[in-house]
């Protein structure tokens, strides 16, 4: 019981970020561009708005399927895979020069990290025994 509950919790941050990031990219589709032309990919807005409904989606489905126990090693992967490229592109905190906007994307960085640290521990421990479900 207690790996289910563990499991809801965590994936919760996912689905409700990911909802959020499908029915109303906002302003990450401009956080895309400039990553990725950071590292010299030129998408235009539609692929960068695709981008993150795509992301968005990944994270409602895998984040489903975790918190349900259904492959959770293959969820909380999926996760990591989308997380990454999420706090990379979306919470770049040395990137700002205001000290109040940078403190505000250090600790999304470092709350996203911690979830890879959960998730991680998911992929290295698998499903539960049904007697410890």
């Amino acid at each position: 019981m207690i790996k289910f509950i563990a499991r809801s919790l965590l994936s919760g941050v996912f689905i409700t970020g990911g909802l959020s990031a499908v029915k109303d990219p906002g302003g990450r589709p401009g956080m895309v561009q400039k990553s990725a032309q950071s590292i010299g990919i030129d998408l235009d807005d539609k692929q960068a708005e695709l981008l993150v409904r795509v992301n968005g989606g990944v994270m409602v489905g895998a984040g489903a399927t975790l918190a349900l126990g259904i492959l959770p090693r293959l969820s909380a992967a999926a996760l990591i895979c989308s997380l990454i490229p999420t706090t990379l592109a979306g919470h770049a905190f040395w990137t700002y020069d205001d000290p109040g906007v940078a403190a505000q994307h250090k600790g999304q960085f470092f709350k996203n990290l911690s979830s890879i640290g959960g998730l991680l521990y998911v992929v290295a421990t698998g499903k539960a025994k049904k007697s410890d479900d």
